[in-house]
């Protein structure tokens, strides 16, 4: 007899009521800090999206931990590893590479970001590259792109979180869904960048603190470190190999992805403005080393653990030794973990509800629904970042550019509310529609654009690289690089596949490397070319520019 179903059901009944007393008191003080946020606010768009700039070395490295680790980490990344095995531990290393682009690229975004009084990554680059029209319209797209599917995401995790913890209630995960969604949209409507700030600093701390835990709860449930090498040391060969299980983790995809998707994730909008919050470069560069080191050790210790340990305590193969797989030849996991291929995402909380419980007996109860809401929290917190930049990119770029240019910042403010609003209600009717539609599923199809939708944000780096250290792009290079990458990211995307049909060449290529790295070679292709035979930007704007991006000089003697 299997003792891993047995060992599920230890306490879920109480897990249950524990749980729902955790989730209340964590609404309840979301709702209070978003209220506080809004006591300490004034009408302005530097204070509600930048909170004045005046956010401390604390607050910004948990709001960039926060922002930078969504459910996918505590989700997605330990279900990667439980099915591929071993490669995917070396994922770990996109937090260090991310931790270096904080460092270098948002201690120089910052600096510019005061001097020129900006709020969204447009205001800079468009100013830099002289460009009014084409280059905000091109970075709210950029914006859009990326926000919405993690937006989704996050949402549709929080829901799925609610399942979890209320397996026997009818309707918990549309249920769970709204409440979050709601939750969410009005901390971050009320308060603005103070208020998501402040629930970052929370849900940041637990973020860390599940991730350990659950590291600590499968050692343990393999006996101690000793017992955990010896049972990992066991695995199948392939899952202790490159390419991994499917043989789909090449090294160089993976070195694309871990590199080209940490940097991707790190410019994208919502870490902008949270580089041009800091209240100075010293902070930002604190926060840097520290969530490089923190996220680092949380990664390698926590879900890397989980996902290890997970083929050890629910093999994902049979006696025979063959791999699990479905009538599809689809891989699947363990029938105690889920009965599909997007089930192996579910790992870490099956291991959590597996062990803890029976470690530490009611201690354990209360601690596994105290990591449900990390999950949770991670959820929210890059969903409440993603929802406020988006809302300051299309009323900053967009409506108060071409729609209103005279609108007062009152006007403007109560308008990135209503985007909020309008961002969260689309994204409840996608989350809906998938779970309702036989034939469209929009949840399902975001999931599997993880990915590419960091490789959209991907496409900022060759403007920000040449704007803040070389200085060598025109206008029309700028532009027309961009437009390339977004347009060679899109022809990986399941919609360009609905339009035009399966393409061999873009199938080698995503099977080869990550997507943002290959739209990134066509980008700073078409960039240096059109920039080699264009006007170039004046030398006197580009040295005002490149004198204000650097550090202060020492006076003699300091």
């Amino acid at each position: 007899m299997d003792p891993i179903p047995s060992l599920i059901e230890t306490g879920s009944v109480d897990l249950s009521v524990v749980s729902l007393g955790v989730l209340g008191a964590y609404l309840v003080m979301l709702l209070v800090i978003g209220y506080y946020g809004y006591r300490r606010s004034v009408t302005s768009e530097e204070d509600y999206y930048l909170a004045r700039r005046q956010q401390g070395w604390v607050v910004s490295s948990l709001t960039i931990m926060a922002t930078f680790f969504s459910s996918f980490a505590l989700l997605g990344v330990p279900g990667m590893v439980y099915k591929e095995g071993v490669v995917l531990a070396l994922f770990a290393l996109n937090v260090p590479v991310a931790g270096a682009a904080v460092y270098v690229l948002g201690s120089r975004i910052s600096r510019l970001g005061r001097a020129r009084n900006c709020v969204t990554p447009a205001d800079l680059l468009s100013q830099y590259y002289d460009s009014p029209v084409a280059m905000p319209i091109l970075l709210a797209l950029v914006g859009f792109l990326f926000t919405v599917p993690y937006v989704v995401m996050q949402i549709n995790a929080g829901g799925i979180i609610s399942q979890v913890i209320f397996p026997e209630a009818e309707y918990s995960f549309e249920i769970g869904t709204v409440i979050l969604a709601v939750i969410t949209m009005i901390y971050i409507m009320v308060g603005g960048m103070r208020s998501v700030s402040w629930t970052d600093v929370i849900q940041g701390a637990l973020l860390i603190g599940g991730m350990l835990l659950a590291g600590l709860a499968t050692v343990a449930a393999l006996g101690g470190i000793g017992g955990f090498f010896e049972k990992v040391s066991h695995l199948p060969p392939r899952s202790l190999a490159v390419p991994g299980v499917t043989g789909s983790w090449t090294a160089w995809k993976l070195f694309t992805v871990v590199t080209f998707a940490a940097l991707g994730s790190i410019i994208q909008p919502a870490q902008w403005i949270r580089f041009y919050s800091a209240r100075s470069t010293n902070t930002l560069r604190r926060s840097a080393l520290i969530f490089g080191t923190v996220l680092t050790i949380s990664y390698l210790f926590g879900v890397m653990l989980v996902g290890l340990g997970g083929q050890s305590l629910f093999p994902i193969v049979n006696e025979a030794g063959h791999y699990l797989t479905n009538a599809s030849g689809q891989l699947i996991p363990h029938p105690a973990v889920g009965s599909g291929p997007q089930d192996f995402d579910k790992i870490l909380v099956v291991v959590l509800k597996s062990t803890l419980p029976s470690l530490l007996g009611p201690a354990g109860v209360f601690m596994t629904a105290l990591f449900l809401m990390a999950i949770m929290g991670a959820s929210m917190s890059t969903a409440d970042s993603n929802l406020h930049a988006l809302s300051a990119v299309v009323t900053r770029d967009v409506y108060g550019r071409y729609i209103r240019p005279g609108a007062s910042q009152r006007e403007r403010t109560w308008v990135g509310r209503s985007i909020i609003a309008i961002a969260t209600v689309l994204a409840l009717i996608l989350i809906f529609i998938g779970r309702t539609s036989e034939h469209f599923n929009p949840v399902a199809m975001i999931a599997q654009m993880a990915l590419l939708a960091i490789s959209f944000a991907t496409q900022l780096l060759p403007l920000t690289v040449d704007m803040l250290f070389l200085n060598r792009g025109s206008r029309a290079g700028a532009v027309a690089g961009l437009i390339t990458g977004l347009a060679i990211v899109f022809a990986f995307t399941p919609f360009f596949g609905m339009l035009a049909g399966e393409v061999s060449v873009i199938n080698t290529l995503r099977n080869a490397l990550d997507t943002g790295a290959v739209g990134l070679i066509g980008n700073v292709a078409v960039f240096a070319i059109v920039s080699a035979f264009t006007r170039r930007l004046d030398e006197g704007h580009v040295a005002r520019f490149r004198e204000a991006a650097e550090p202060p000089v020492a006076p003699p003697g300091y």
